[in-house]
């Protein structure tokens, strides 16, 4: 009986040739392994470090491979054990630099042989609950709870990451994008957010420069962006690697937070001093009446450089006099710059049956019977008002389209568990995962990839067909494409490795 409408036949493969559908998996093994991942991991983690089965690297490698190769949850490691040759490779190079009393203490953490190359979804469970904490949700304040050590040990493998990152391709300067974001759920212990759904809320601090994630804080959906940021911000400087001279620090309105922009501004911070800031505020009633007191004659056209020239777009902006309530209020309040920009509105004419009254969802204001959108910043650096905003502006693009990537390339959109600590773990093991790709991206594959979504990158690079095939002791992965390609991806891992 045919299986289909077309002349064709599925049937078993039962002669085990080692065949695997992600053949381009393995080079980011090899990445790992020259950035000391691995060891990292069971250096800072000590869940298995005395006990038995899987040990720390085991099982957060095979969860960072799992966000690598498109898996969603838990239950799709099943999937990466079911690739043969995924299996032999893994289980293979688990072994490569370790001695020979090494090998026999982790052949003794099993009391019977290990079949599997990565941990059961039943095993990551287990582990992630060593991350769990004491912590109820509250529905009314905003609670933020301590990490746990465990979950400290993560923050610190992602130091590491950074500072391999900061040893290949130094940076003197750190420009620091924070923004949260929301990850919308249905588990019964999370919290509802300000557009009205249960979620968590994530706060991120993104290092422009590296094009890595510096920190991250998981969060409860109740929890405004805003909240406690000073303390994320200094977090995020503390994981600042070595060679990095001063910091810049960008953010939307929910950065908009006077003891933040007072720490910026004074020069607290023991390592950086004065931290330059450009920060979106809130176009509050005051704010519009200060814009609406600015002369005409003091608008000026914002411009952008397109093919080395200097080009006037359709926004203006234009220096405030304006002073917020919190610092009118005290002797001791810092005077910061306030622009505005502004931009006209083309009004269309109402469609038959819709009302006249229009609503937008950007604050607004009419001046000589001209409707313009406006938009408030707050800065203490010097330059150009037109280059603090296209500075400003560009946070836009890298910070906010690696949320995406985070919820939709990576497993950070599907929570596992309703345990709080569990989803922070998970969180931050994705984070390692995306950082390992950007890795990848800029040291490896070069300037044409920098900008590629994980879709692409699968699509032509990990999901490569092959066959793992064992010869005179050697592993060896047989590709029928890209095989020009994954050999000169190696040997420019090679020359990163660090013994």
């Amino acid at each position: 009986m045919t299986q289909g409408a077309l002349p064709f036949k599925y049937e078993s493969e039962k002669q085990g040739l080692g065949l695997t559908a992600l053949a381009g998996l393995p080079v980011y093994l090899d990445m790992a392994q020259a950035m000391g991942l691995a060891k990292s991991i069971d250096g800072h983690l000590d869940i298995r470090r005395e006990s038995q089965g899987w040990t720390d690297s085991q099982v957060v490698m095979s969860l960072v491979l799992l966000n690598i190769a498109g898996g969603g949850c838990v239950d799709d490691l099943n999937i990466l054990e079911q690739d043969e040759g995924f299996r032999q490779v893994f289980l293979n190079t688990q072994w490569y630099g370790r001695r020979r009393k090494e090998r026999r203490l982790l052949q003794r953490r099993w009391r019977k042989s290990s079949e599997r190359a990565v941990p059961s979804p039943s095993a990551v469970f287990r582990y992630l609950e060593a991350f769990g904490l004491d912590y109820t949700p509250s529905h009314g304040a905003a609670v933020i709870p301590d990490p746990s050590p465990h979950l400290r040990g993560l923050i610190r493998v992602n130091r590491d990451v950074n500072a391999f990152k900061q040893r290949q391709r130094p940076e003197p300067v750190a420009t620091v994008d924070m923004d949260a974001t929301l990850i919308e759920t249905h588990k019964a212990e999370a919290l509802y957010c300000y557009k009205g759904f249960a979620a968590y809320q994530p706060l991120n601090a993104w290092w422009a420069e590296q094009g890595l994630v510096l920190h991250t804080e998981f969060r409860d959906g109740n929890v405004p962006a805003g909240h406690e940021q000073l303390r994320v911000f200094r977090d995020a400087l503390a994981s600042l690697p070595e060679g990095v001279e001063s910091v810049r620090m960008r953010s939307d309105s929910a950065g908009y937070q006077h003891d933040l922009l007072k720490y910026c501004d004074s020069g607290e911070d023991a390592r950086f001093g004065r931290i330059q800031f450009a920060v979106s505020c809130p176009v509050s009633k005051e704010f519009k009446r200060a814009v609406s007191e600015v002369c005409e004659s003091d608008w000026h056209p914002v411009m952008v450089e397109k093919d080395g020239k200097q080009i006037p777009t359709r926004r203006q902006w234009a220096e405030v006099c304006f002073v917020p309530n919190e610092l009118a209020r005290t002797k001791t309040g810092r005077a910061y710059r306030y622009l505005a920009t502004r931009e006209v509105i083309e009004e269309q004419k109402c469609l038959p049956g819709m009302s006249e009254e229009k609503e937008y969802p950007f604050p607004t204001m009419i001046r000589e019977n001209r409707r313009y959108k406006i938009f408030g910043i707050v800065t203490n650096k010097d330059a150009d008002g037109s280059d603090v905003i296209n500075w400003l502006y560009e946070r836009c693009g890298a910070s906010e389209e690696v949320h995406r990537a985070m919820k939709d390339d990576f497993a950070g959109g599907k929570l596992p568990c309703g345990g709080f600590g569990e989803n922070a773990a998970w969180w931050w093991i994705m984070i390692l995962a995306l950082n390992l790709n950007a890795l990848m991206k800029s040291l490896v594959l070069g300037a044409s990839w920098a900008t590629r979504k994980m879709k692409a990158i699968r699509f032509a690079l990990i999901h490569t067909p092959g066959r793992v095939v064992k010869r005179s002791r050697q592993l060896i992965i047989r590709c029928g494409r890209n095989l020009d390609w994954l050999i000169d991806i190696r040997s420019k891992i090679k020359i990163l490795y660090i013994p």
